[in-house]
């Protein structure tokens, strides 16, 4: 199976990693796509372009982020060590910052005017909004009214650095539906804005982009981790939505045989529909925001309606490239409910002094079962992709009183 991933391009020369990703988009819209391929696949060995994306990551998201020994958690649990890989710390709070950069100054010297982008915790477009501003490109920010309300911090943050946020009040007004206002906004005019999609989906090249500039999380980990430790980890786990951090971690491991690798989903309140986001665990292929994965649909190949209580995670498809990752039974995809991650996220806080994003903190409830299973003598290390001060407000109203607020 890893001999498989060695020989395997992913994705291909039409965007496709096995028989997922691709590109299902008007032809007028493809044009511009394949301008934007084709000027990624220059910049990207360009060296000055190289250089100052790497500037930026030291200099200004404030690279590499650490590798952190969650000691207290560990010893609480009683079973394997757990290490954190700090994308919280990164400038904006996350880990999106790793794209946005990149593709901003894609977008800069394409010559493009506006960058565009949905948001659902809003951790996107925080940095898409900061990204902008860096490169001194306007934009707009499409984020569904029901996230509007629950992480208002980061909707004031957008305003403040100058980008509009433009609420979407169709649907379950959530994530999927602010990225359906998004690539319409995109389809309108892609000649002179560019759709910085904040996720490892979309039609090609974007899943592809955004795990090259995201692969920096696992490629700094790997070499951590052995610093800390002398030795790969034994497990390694991060949460998926769309999947954007999780691939940043996982590409620098898919070949070590010795390293097991865990996708934690939202499992929501059940698994019924419209009540969990669990798209690797229950859904099927189909076709999406231009892309072909795998993802919750009917018997008609509509997007069933989707819910998590973490706003990032709330989407009903997946990047591509786990849908072959989970085919190829290289990543174990597993669920984490709305209580355990609640759960999660108070437990890191107080014995370890790190408030996670909710998102995050789905992978920390696994880990924290995980540890237990695989007992004293091993490693987890989870990509703690975002923090959560964009959530405190939203929990203290929901849970607050469960844990003693």
């Amino acid at each position: 199976m890893t001999d498989l991933l060695k020989d395997m391009q992913l994705p291909d020369n039409k965007g496709y990693f096995g028989k997922y990703g691709g590109s299902f988009v008007p032809p007028e819209l493809q044009t511009i796509l394949n301008e934007i391929e084709d000027s990624y696949l220059k910049i990207k060995e360009d060296e000055s372009f190289i250089e100052e994306l790497a500037s930026l990551n030291k200099h200004f998201t404030g690279r590499p982020s650490p590798v952190f020994y969650a000691k207290r958690l560990s010893e609480k649990i009683g079973g394997a060590d757990i290490f954190l890989k700090r994308e919280d710390l990164n400038h904006t709070g996350a880990h999106k910052i790793n794209h946005c950069l990149g593709e901003a100054l894609l977008a800069k010297k394409m010559g493009k005017k506006k960058l565009i982008a949905e948001t659902g915790a809003g951790q996107h477009g925080v940095a898409l909004a900061t990204a902008a501003t860096l490169v001194g490109l306007e934009c707009d920010i499409y984020m569904g009214e029901v996230d509007i309300k629950k992480e208002h911090p980061n909707v004031i943050r957008m305003k403040i650095l100058g980008a509009t946020v433009i609420p979407v009040d169709r649907g379950t007004k959530t994530l999927k539906d602010a990225v359906d206002a998004a690539f319409e906004a995109y389809l309108g005019d892609p000649i002179t804005q560019f759709y910085a999609i904040g996720s490892v989906v979309g039609p090609h090249p974007f899943p592809m982009m955004v795990r090259d500039f995201q692969k920096i999380v696992g490629i700094e980990a790997e070499k951590q981790f052995k610093e800390m430790t002398g030795k790969d980890p034994d497990n390694i786990v991060a949460c998926v939505g769309g999947g954007s951090n999780a691939m940043g971690l996982f590409t620098a491991f898919l070949n070590k045989e010795n390293v097991k690798i865990y996708g934690v989903e939202p499992g929501g309140i059940s698994f019924k529909d419209g009540e969990h986001a669990a798209t690797l665990k229950l859904g099927s292929p189909g076709t999406l925001h231009g892309f072909h994965s795998y993802l919750l649909q009917d018997d008609d190949g509509e997007p069933l309606p989707v819910y998590s209580v973490a706003s990032g995670l709330d989407y009903p498809g997946v990047g591509p490239q786990h849908s072959l990752l989970k085919d190829l039974e290289r990543v174990n995809y597993v669920t984490a409910d709305d209580k355990e991650a609640i759960d999660a996220f108070f437990e890191l806080s107080r014995t370890d002094g790190i408030i996670p994003a909710i998102e995050s903190a789905h992978a920390v409830a696994f880990a924290m079962k995980l540890a237990l299973e695989e007992g004293k003598g091993k490693t987890i290390l989870i990509n703690l992709s975002g923090r959560g001060d964009k959530d405190i407000d939203f929990v203290i109203e929901k849970y607050g009183k469960n844990y003693g607020l």
